[in-house]
């Protein structure tokens, strides 16, 4: 510790929330003894000292013990920098995202523009009206149809009503989807890998949005074969050695480490990925699917051996490792549109908002569908304000919360769950400043993620994010009474994020090499290499996509009666046709059958050898 810690005093200015009072005060204790062989510690805050650090920094006569007390305050910082209680101004990463909102007089002239384009009044009284009519029609609606509602029951738990909820039945699939699917995966040609990449840039011309770092317009021949397989290796993980021919002068190593270096970054990579996710838009086949206004999101966690900060450790998905959450975004397309790295395994729902408005595809979606660990009343409250639906899969409805407006109204057998009373004082106190950061997140003023880390943070959340909480209380029971009334609800839910897991089993499938693991260590290595792997996946939809389409076409030539329903539960993303893992050759030049031995390599070429 005495490493750092003079220097962290002297070096970092920390401010923060009023909650972090007692922290910075501390921290400041630590500041003015710095230096000092005996400082008079007797006068050191104590009030962030809990029972559990009392044992160590309070010695049995009453003293303080310097060293304990100084890791105390560590730790209380460290958890309070985490959660935005502390901040660093200077740091990227560390500052305070409120310091990035609207405001003042930038905030007065982009407020009426902010209400025009998020739909919403400058004053909460109308809205208040419109949510108060609209959850009172629900209840009453979902209370109507309860008694005809198979799925659901109310049980007696403790005292309380608790709803209970009968999960969905595998869909059966008819005769006439069976035979398509057995027909449409015989149609589709058997082909390499590296043929998908360059056949699907042929049809698109995903390549050549890798442009040079230099932004020159400097160009080589064949560099599309280059990009694609530079491509290849980092998302089969596999690195350039199983891609380096000496005879092809586009899969040398020295042109390849060139273009890996020079060409393959998130700039390119998001570039040449919104041109994949354009052209599947253009499929009659991706139309029936959806059109583009449906997203899941989902984590694909990864172990990382090597020595990095940019890893967290989580017991469940990396063992006694580290590891990193690549969180991406799925369409009702099947195409990925956005992925973000995360050190560990931090709450999804921090991520949400920030794949859906710095994403740079052409899709537009507006509803979000999400597993149970993806929400939370802020979540609904943000998502309502900027004009989404959130839609997360729950796995323990029994616990979940059912709020009203009005407290005399009659909701007959959902009276019991409906015994939460909302503050729509709070909302209405607070609607300015709501409006405010739905206006700052849309603008693009402060990053989504981190606004969301402040807003969630510890056990003591500000008036404005218990506000934003509030509003998340009253679209979060809207949302709870359609789930459970409607069935075609909870499969359509159901159906997008299971596409979201087949794109990961895919992804898993491809990301072959090195046992699976992510070896790059620093964050822009781990964002290129999974940024490749999104993209490839892409590809991969793209071509059965294409085949597919191709098929059914040839199928209804044929006479054979195709139906909408069939083709809807089609899926883009087998892979037993496309050869994932190279081809090996076995035959011999005719002087090695006798003994001969190959050639030596020239060591004066340092582009065909590598040093052993």
């Amino acid at each position: 510790m005495r490493i750092f810690l003079p220097k962290l005093l002297e070096t970092i200015e920390f401010s923060g929330t009023e909650t972090s009072v007692p922290i910075l005060s501390a921290w400041e204790f630590l500041r003015s003894i710095e230096g000092k062989v005996r400082p008079e510690l007797s006068v050191a805050p104590l009030a962030l000292v809990n029972k559990g650090w009392a044992r160590l920094v309070i010695e049995a006569n009453g003293e303080i013990n310097r060293k304990a007390y100084s890791f105390c305050v560590l730790q209380c910082l460290r958890a309070a920098l985490r959660r935005r209680d502390v901040f660093a101004a200077k740091s990227s990463r560390y500052c305070d995202p409120r310091a990035k909102l609207l405001q003042g007089a930038a905030w007065e002239s982009a407020r009426a523009g902010v209400c025009r384009t998020l739909n919403l009044p400058p004053t909460f009284e109308v809205e208040l009206k419109l949510l108060t009519s609209q959850l009172d029609e629900v209840y009453r609606r979902t209370s109507a149809n309860f008694p005809t509602n198979a799925a659901v029951r109310i049980e007696q738990e403790q005292g309380r009503d608790t709803l209970v909820l009968t999960g969905l039945d595998k869909l059966d699939e008819p005769s006439s989807l069976v035979a398509l699917k057995q027909q449409v995966a015989a149609m589709l040609p058997k082909v390499d890998l590296p043929e998908v990449l360059l056949e699907v840039h042929a049809r698109t011309g995903f390549a050549n949005e890798f442009t040079h770092l230099s932004q020159t317009n400097a160009r080589v021949e064949d560099l599309h074969i280059s990009v694609c397989a530079v491509l290849l290796a980092e998302a089969c993980n596999i690195g350039l050695e199983p891609l380096v021919r000496s005879d092809i002068p586009a899969l040398t190593r020295g042109r390849l480490s060139w273009v890996q270096q020079n060409y393959i970054r998130q700039e390119t990579l998001i570039r040449a990925n919104a041109r994949l996710v354009d052209a599947q838009t253009q499929f009659r086949l991706a139309k029936i699917w959806g059109g583009g206004e449906v997203a899941s999101a989902d984590g694909l966690r990864f172990t990382v051996p090597v020595r990095t900060i940019n890893a967290g450790s989580n017991g469940k998905y990396f063992g006694v490792g580290r590891g990193i959450t690549y969180y991406n975004f799925t369409s009702d397309q099947f195409t990925g549109f956005h992925g973000i790295i995360i050190p560990g395994t931090l709450r999804d729902s921090i991520f949400l908002l920030e794949g859906l408005l710095e994403q740079q595809t052409s899709l537009s979606p507006v509803e979000v569908m999400t597993d149970t660990a993806g929400y939370s009343d802020v979540v609904f409250g943000l998502f309502w304000l900027l004009g989404y639906q959130f839609s997360p899969r729950l796995a323990d409805i029994g616990e979940a919360r059912f709020w009203r407006i009005d407290g005399k109204a009659d909701y007959g057998v959902l009276n019991g769950l409906a015994r939460n009373q909302l503050n729509t004082e709070l909302i209405a106190c607070n609607w300015d400043d709501m409006l405010r950061v739905a206006g700052s997140l849309k603008l693009g003023t402060v990053n989504a993620s981190e606004l969301m880390r402040s807003l969630q943070r510890g056990q003591n959340p500000s008036t404005l994010a218990k506000a934003i909480g509030e509003l998340g209380r009253i679209v979060k029971t809207l949302y709870l009474l359609a789930y459970i009334d409607d069935e075609a609800y909870r499969r359509r839910i159901l159906t997008q994020i299971n596409r979201g897991e087949g794109r990961h089993s895919l992804s898993r499938v491809v990301f072959h090499g090195q046992r699976g693991e992510v070896r790059q260590r620093y964050r822009e290595g781990q964002e290129d290499q999974l940024g490749a792997l999104g993209l490839v996946v892409n590809v991969i939809v793209l071509w059965n996509t294409c085949y597919m389409d191709a098929a059914s076409s040839k199928l209804r030539e044929l006479g054979q009666d195709l139906k909408l329903e069939d083709l809807a539960r089609l899926s883009p993303l087998g892979y037993k046709h496309i050869n994932l893992l190279g081809r090996y050759y076995f035959s011999l030049a005719e002087p090695l059958k006798h003994g001969e031995l190959r050639p030596l390599r020239d060591p004066n070429t340092p582009d065909d050898y590598e040093v052993i």
